[in-house]
């Protein structure tokens, strides 16, 4: 499941289950081509929350999280960070990543 993180609880939203975080700007190419690794990546694992959240729109989570360079990817269990990744990562990579 993706969702567009728009308004509301962050904390919330993270606070049960694997959670990844994919911190994006809509201007970013190497964004761009994250899109479609974290969306097959989010059909493969059904258990798996997605959250996209654009620094521009949410400067204050980006701040709050530490995020100085996009894309920056964030994996939450059950509320707590867990592991993060910084810049582009291809999709084995990724996979392995969350695996381990």
């Amino acid at each position: 499941m993706i969702i567009e993180f728009k308004n509301g609880n962050f904390n919330e939203e993270k606070k049960e289950g694997l959670v990844l975080v994919d911190f994006y700007a809509t201007w970013c190419g190497p964004c761009k081509m994250m899109h479609p690794i974290i969306e097959e990546i989010g059909k493969e694992n059904p258990n798996l929350k997605i959250i996209k959240i654009d620094v521009d729109q949410h400067e204050d989570l980006a701040r709050e999280y530490g995020i100085m360079s996009i894309p920056t990817i964030l994996l939450f269990r059950d509320g707590n960070l867990v592991k993060k990744n910084i810049g582009f990562i291809a999709k084995d990579q990724l996979t392995q990543w969350l695996n381990h």
